[in-house]
């Protein structure tokens, strides 16, 4: 469903849209334009390069693309790079993780690569944030920090949130509407309490008594 949503597979059948608009068999590349970013359940960064370039890198649609400019370091040039450098830091402050700004991300704690991928999504200005399974391979401690970041992000920032995870503490803590499945297909659909009683959801996952 992600990957159908966020341009990596064509659907064959349905409907997708967004604000209205079908994005439906769009590339990636143009469901992002529309506002529509997505971590993955592995992390996917660039590693051999900093914390903050991986923010840079996420900002070239915004950054100044003269060839002329960057050759000759003109002020305009100079400028855009510095707003988009005070931009990613910023970004950093936000995540918690600013004092790991020129660490290399592969050398960042897998909580810490996580925030940053999270980061490199916000940072676009999305109207529609996709977190693939955010929760896995992190601790208890860290679940509850990502729940509050979740908050924060939608409070803050009023971008929609759209979360797959197995995580049902995180899930229901999060959650406003729910959609259960079960072998691909959905089974619930309503806020966490209706989820939490319905009887099919609860003879899917926690059997028959």
């Amino acid at each position: 469903m992600f990957n159908c949503i966020s341009g990596f597979y064509k659907p064959t059948t349905g409907v997708i849209t967004l604000a209205g608009e079908s994005i439906a068999g769009l590339g990636s590349h143009s469901v992002a334009q529309r506002g529509v970013v997505r971590t993955f359940q592995n992390v996917r960064l660039f590693k051999s390069m900093t914390a903050v370039e991986n923010l840079l890198v996420a900002q070239h649609r915004r950054t100044s693309k003269s060839v002329l400019g960057g050759l000759f370091n003109t002020r305009s040039y100079r400028d855009s790079e510095k707003a988009a450098i005070a931009n990613a830091m910023k970004w950093l402050e936000f995540m918690g993780i600013a004092e790991f700004a020129n660490r290399e991300a592969g050398n960042l704690a897998y909580g810490h690569q996580r925030r940053l991928e999270i980061a490199r999504c916000m940072i676009t200005e999305p109207k529609l944030l996709m977190l693939d399974e955010p929760a896995a391979g992190l601790n208890p401690q860290e679940k509850v920090e990502l729940q509050h970041l979740i908050e924060r992000l939608r409070s803050e920032f009023g971008v929609t949130v759209l979360l797959i995870e197995h995580d049902m503490g995180l899930v229901m803590g999060v959650s406003e509407r729910i959609l259960c499945m079960e072998y691909g297909k959905p089974i619930a659909m309503g806020t966490p309490d209706e989820v939490r009683s319905n009887e099919r959801v609860i003879k899917a996952y926690l059997g028959e008594a």
